[in-house]
């Protein structure tokens, strides 16, 4: 007794663990209003780790813990939440499922080494929760499917089941079926078809395991068969089937067996019927965590290098191996500083250990490469918002450190003297701009401040300032995500505005034209005289600006031909129609006068300029906007409604093909003018019910039609 109390107090009080084999790293996914969150709260009653269970409504669940998740009612960020069941920790991973938010998802992925898919039985699913399927399919994680809410008055199991087996595949079969109690509508148990035994939960948890009644054998007998022919179609033992098809019986414990290993290796996929109103479930949901999924000594490691590129052995989950683990999140605690939760992947993280932390191929982000030493300090098992201090963090497990300088998500911590990267996971690209302003000067400092803290936890979050516009722009998922930042800024102290997002336009000549520029000042004895003749012809998209001279006999001295080209220069960059800068344009100076006395370098730049702005008056100005690329992936029903869509935003189509990597989609390649873009994020997913995505790319700038010039001009003039 004695020296089990010891090693809980060597191992933190049970929240440490050391051997990777007693851990799972489990993510649950699944459209919003699925039940997760509920779920976890749930599951942490039901192992003892709380003493009740909180309520999303309430705001009191331990996951939903962010301000804006208790405002919204829905996840905003990945939470991590440990339970321990039958000896083993299972690091439980809750991501919000609106789309806005699927940065958070894709760093639960990264840190878990099997996904269960939470499944509403009221609701269905959503495409996107179908994308993400194939998704973890292609990687090889392992899942499983919990279907919840039976106890809801329209939940219906069977269509439930029905239906993953039409988005999900074959090998999602049901291990157990639900119980209803005396008054024919509540689930009062489940069905168990491997074991033929009921699970009865009249009296509460554990529940009470007994023979089936008779009424209840051709319901469980029928599904058992499928069942078992489809694990056994999974077994290494090939002479099974045989035995199976011949009438043998086969023994329920090689039927556990090899249910378990076709699930670790992803080969299988087991739906659990679950109430976690009731409790209905929740035990056996907890064994299979347990017992079914892979411990992360069975799962594959990412790829490391060195810091420099060079290629390094591949990394197993040692926890005497090199030291290598990852920030997955990145929060600022307003106590505590920045907190970052860290899947360690070999080695162990001990506190007060100066480590290597090293971010790289985020700059396109707002992200620099950056590389710095530092020491750890206290190491902590995140429950929700609770840190609860540990000793260690092994290959394999989850934690949290504080206070650190420089981690940001996704970046390596490795041993100082074997400083190594793990390549940074793809994340999708923000496509909906808010510009934000400070309210007042004194806000602004408090602005860039909490603006650098949110984009170093947040990879979705890209902060952009438009030298053009002159507006400070975030680029976040969507319309919900861009309310959970400008919350975040708000109660971090600053006061902030909202404004029209501006698009960044050009000007140009549209056709060829001549320029008398003449500058002659007489002022307390010192003259001012440059005069030039300029011939202006406009280039093709994308020509940028060629100046050239054919100045004859030295009318315009050598030394300020350069002060005529910066004068140009400095006039395209004010603009010559409203204020944008002027492109694709050649200027070719011709002639001019200098004087021996008054000619000067500021004199001749002022007359390039004014040349320039003279030529302006007959080369008929035009308004250009920049076009994007446009790649829009959707599925094949949604086509023609996002082709109209394109259409009605100036869009030109360019092509429509199947998606290669995702039958039942489509890709439509389009350009389209960024002022038409503004809003196309949120507006695609209302239109393709959330299963939309586009990507986009500068292509070129184009005219403006004259009739949107002035609406143009307006909206988007220089700040």
């Amino acid at each position: 007794m004695a020296q089990r109390s010891q090693d809980k107090a060597a191992t933190g009080g049970g929240l440490a663990v050391t051997d990777p084999g007693g851990i799972r790293n489990v993510v649950l996914v699944g459209h919003s209003g699925a039940g997760k969150t509920t779920l976890v709260e749930a599951l942490l009653a039901a192992s003892g780790t709380i003493g009740r269970a909180g309520s999303v409504a309430d705001g009191t669940t331990v996951c939903d813990h962010d301000p804006a998740a208790v405002r919204q009612q829905r996840s905003v960020a990945l939470a991590c939440a440990p339970l321990r069941h039958d000896g083993v920790k299972v690091n439980l991973l809750d991501t919000p499922g609106y789309a806005d938010f699927v940065g958070e998802l894709r760093a639960g992925l990264r840190a878990a080494d099997a996904a269960l898919f939470v499944v509403s039985a009221v609701d269905g699913m959503d495409l996107a929760t179908a994308a993400l399927w194939e998704e973890c399919a292609a990687v090889g994680l392992p899942r499983a499917v919990a279907v919840t809410r039976l106890d809801h008055p329209r939940g219906d199991f069977d269509e439930a089941v029905a239906l993953c087996q039409r988005v999900f595949g074959d090998n999602v079969l049901p291990l157990y079926l639900p119980m209803l109690g005396d008054d024919g509508e509540s689930v009062a148990g489940l069905m168990g078809l491997v074991t033929r035994r009921v699970f009865d939960y009249s009296a509460g948890l554990p529940a009470a395991v007994r023979e089936p009644d008779p009424q209840h054998l051709p319901a469980i007998l029928e599904a058992r068969d499928e069942l078992i022919e489809g694990i056994i179609a999974e077994s290494e033992d090939e002479t099974l089937m045989d035995r199976y098809l011949a009438g043998e019986e086969i023994d329920t414990a090689v039927l556990v067996s090899d249910l378990e290993t076709a699930v670790a290796r992803g080969h299988f996929y087991p739906v659990l019927p679950v109430c976690a109103a009731t409790g209905v479930g929740l035990d056996v949901l907890l064994d299979a965590l347990v017992a079914a999924f892979p411990s992360p000594l069975e799962h594959d490691l990412p790829v490391v290098t060195g810091v420099d590129d060079t290629p390094r052995p591949p990394l197993t989950c040692d926890p005497d191996g090199p030291l290598v683990a990852e920030v997955v999140r990145t929060t600022v605690d307003r106590h505590v500083g920045r907190v970052c939760l860290v899947r360690v992947f070999s080695g162990t993280l001990r506190p007060d250990q100066v480590v290597h932390v090293c971010g790289h191929g985020m700059a396109e982000r707002g992200h620099p490469d950056h590389d710095a030493d530092e020491r750890i300090g206290h190491l902590y098992s995140p429950l929700g918002a609770t840190l609860r201090e540990v000793p260690f963090a092994v290959a394999g497990d989850l934690c949290a450190i504080t206070k650190s300088g420089s981690a940001e998500t996704g970046d390596t911590i490795s041993a100082k003297d074997d400083p190594l990267l793990i390549a940074p996971w793809e994340m999708p690209e923000p496509l909906l701009p808010v510009a934000v302003a400070a309210r007042s000067r004194a806000d602004e400092d408090a602005l860039a401040r909490n603006l650098g803290r949110l984009v170093a936890g947040d990879p979705t979050l890209r902060l952009e300032r438009n030298p053009q516009t002159h507006q400070m722009v975030l680029w976040c998922m969507g319309e919900a995500h861009a309310d959970v930042v400008l919350e975040r800024l708000r109660s971090g102290g600053v006061e902030l505005d909202t404004e029209p997002v501006r698009v960044a336009l050009r000007e140009t000549l549209t056709v060829p034209a001549t320029g008398h520029g003449r500058h002659v000042k007489q002022s307390g004895g010192h003259g001012q005289y440059a005069v030039c003749d300029i011939e202006v012809a406009p280039l093709p998209r994308g020509g940028g600006f060629e100046f050239a001279e054919r100045v004859v006999g030295g009318a315009v001295p050598h030394a300020y031909i350069p002060s005529v080209e910066k004068g140009v220069r400095a006039q395209m960059e004010r603009g010559l129609l409203a204020g944008y800068p002027v492109v694709d344009l050649r200027v070719t100076l011709v002639d001019g006068r200098a004087h021996s006395v008054d000619s000067s370098d500021a004199a001749f730049q002022t007359a390039g300029a004014l040349a320039l702005r003279d030529a302006a008056e007959k080369g008929q100005p035009a308004l250009l906007e920049p076009v994007d690329e446009v790649t829009v992936r959707v599925p094949d029903h949604t086509v023609g409604a996002v082709l109209g869509d394109l259409s009605g935003r100036r869009g030109r189509v360019l092509g429509t093909e199947p998606d290669p990597d995702a039958e039942g989609r489509s890709l439509v390649r389009a350009e389209v003018p960024a002022t038409e873009l503004v809003r196309y994020a949120p507006e695609l997913r209302s239109l393709t019910a959330g299963a939309g995505t586009f990507r986009r790319r500068f292509a070129h700038y184009e005219p403006v039609p004259a009739h949107l010039a002035d609406q143009l001009r307006k909206e988007h003039a220089p700040g």
